[in-house]
Parts: structure tokens; sequence; C-alpha cells
């Protein structure tokens, strides 16, 4: 982890920032797709678990996503990171965020926000520059704003919740 969070430090130094257009993913559904498709709108790329204290924040979410729809994309990804609060596969968590809380913003394969394992993507936001913070994500439901041209501009714990002022001001 180490490593690669050097290696994106390294990035920012050498060259210009690179943004999230760059990866590529995986959706729920094991279709492969690109953040690039989301150029022009902001995005809220949010680690997340459906057995946490947290977990109610979906909820909020989808109606983050449905407020802001013409400037906002939220993108979650499940991971089993903390506490083993996301057990399912990829089919079990997709049933489950339908079912409970209405969700229909694109969700990603489940993904490992840390450790030696951790996505690509999630090495790089959580050692790119922001006016927040930078290190490893510390549990379920942290939030990175992304601006309409894949700069992260905000990153936000699981405290804040989707529909507060923090967020919806900065949107």
């Amino acid at each position: 982890m180490k490593t690669l969070a050097l290696l994106f430090s390294l990035m920012f130094v050498t060259s210009a920032a690179p943004t999230l257009y760059k990866f590529k993913l995986t959706d729920i559904d094991g279709k492969s797709f690109s953040l690039k498709k989301y150029k022009g709108k902001k995005l809220l790329i949010v680690n997340t678990a459906s057995k946490c204290g947290f977990t109610p924040q979906y909820k909020e979410l989808q109606k983050l996503a449905d407020t802001y729809k013409d400037k906002l994309v939220i993108v979650g990804f499940p991971a089993n990171n903390f506490g083993q609060q996301e057990p399912g596969t990829n089919t079990d968590i997709k049933a489950f965020c339908e079912k409970n809380f209405g969700v229909t913003f694109p969700l990603s394969t489940k993904v490992s926000v840390k450790g030696d394992d951790i996505d690509p993507l999630f090495a790089y936001l959580t050692s790119a520059p922001n006016p927040d913070f930078t290190g490893e994500i510390k549990w379920n439901f942290e939030k990175f704003l992304i601006d309409e041209n894949g700069n992260l501009i905000h990153r936000y714990r699981s405290t804040v919740t989707p529909m507060s002022d923090e967020i919806t001001k900065a949107l």
C-alpha cells in the first residue's frame, strides 16, 4: 500500500495530475466501465457495506442522486475491509441495495479499499491532493467528491451524511 501511494505521489510531482477517467472498472453485473462516461458531471464515490451502522446512508445517497441527477452521479463501491460488513456476493449486494433502499445509482463489483490488495482507484483517491485530508480509509461510507473534469475536490469521513450541507453546498 505504501509503495502504491508513493507511486501516485510521485506521479503528481513528475507530471500533470491524473484524473479518475484513466481507471477501468467493473460494475456490479460484471461489465467493464469507465468513469469517463460521467465527464461533465460531478461524481461522489463511496465505499459501501450492507451490514454497517452507516448502511442506512444508502437511502440518502439515493435521495442525493435523485435530487442532483442533472449534475451529479453517485458510484458505490462495496468493500469488505471493515469488520467483514460486506460478506455477500455481487448479486447479493445488488439485490439488498435495490430491495432495502431502492438504489438505482451505479454500483461497482466488490473491491478492496485498503491494504495490500487495494484497488488502484482507491490507492489514487487516498493519496490524491485535496483540501481535506489524505491517507487510508478509516471505515465504510467514506465519500470522495470529484469535479466535472475528474479531479478530487473533497473527501468526507463516514459521519458526513450524503444530504448534509457540507456535501450539498459543494455541488
